[in-house]
C-alpha cells in the first residue's frame, strides 16, 4: 500500500513540476519576443529630443545611459553620436561610449553610421534601413533607425522589423 501511495505522489509531483516548467518557458518566450514598433521608436526618439532640448547634454546623457530608465522600452533604446561617429551615450551598452562607429558596417557591408551622419548634413532628421544582428533572436534582421541632429549631436532610436 505504501508503494502505491509513493508512486502516486511521484506522479503528482512530476505533473506539478512539468506545469511549472511549461509556465516558465511560456513567460520567458513572451518576454524574449517583445519587440518595439516603428511608432514606438519614433515616439521614444521624440521624447528623447525634447528631453535633450529642455535639460541639456549632461542631464540627458545621464538619463539615456540608464538601461532601465524612461528612454528604454522593450528592445528600444536611445543612443547618441557626434558628427565623427563617436558614441556619446548608449542606453543598451555603456561599454560602447567613447568608441567611433563611423566605419562600422552592417551585415550587407553598408556603413550605416556614416550614412546617418551624411544624411544629417542635408536633413536634420530621417531614417536609415540596414541589416543587424538582433541580440534577442541571434539572427541578422532588417532594422530601421530614426535619427535627429541637434547641434553637434545625433540622437538615434532603431527597431527591428
Amino acid at each position: 500500500m505504501q508503494t502505491i501511495t509513493a508512486f502516486k505522489e511521484i506522479g503528482i509531483a512530476k505533473k506539478v513540476l512539468m506545469g511549472i516548467l511549461i509556465g516558465l518557458l511560456c513567460v520567458g518566450y513572451a518576454f524574449a519576443q517583445e519587440k518595439g514598433t516603428a511608432s514606438e521608436a519614433k515616439a521614444l526618439l521624440s521624447r528623447a529630443v525634447a528631453y535633450y532640448k529642455a535639460n541639456g547634454k549632461d542631464k540627458a546623457f545621464a538619463q539615456f545611459n540608464k538601461s532601465t530608465g524612461r528612454f528604454v522600452h522593450s528592445d528600444l533604446y536611445i543612443y547618441v553620436i557626434d558628427p565623427d561617429g563617436k558614441i556619446l551615450s548608449h542606453g543598451a551598452d555603456a561599454k560602447l561610449i567613447g568608441e567611433s562607429l563611423i566605419d562600422r558596417e552592417d551585415a550587407a557591408g553598408k556603413k550605416f553610421i556614416k550614412a546617418i551622419i551624411d544624411d544629417t548634413k542635408v536633413n536634420n532628421k530621417g531614417f536609415m534601413d540596414y541589416k543587424w544582428m538582433n541580440p534577442q533572436t541571434k539572427k541578422i534582421e532588417q532594422k530601421s533607425t530614426f535619427f535627429e541632429r541637434i547641434g553637434d549631436v545625433i540622437i538615434i532610436c532603431g527597431y527591428y522589423k
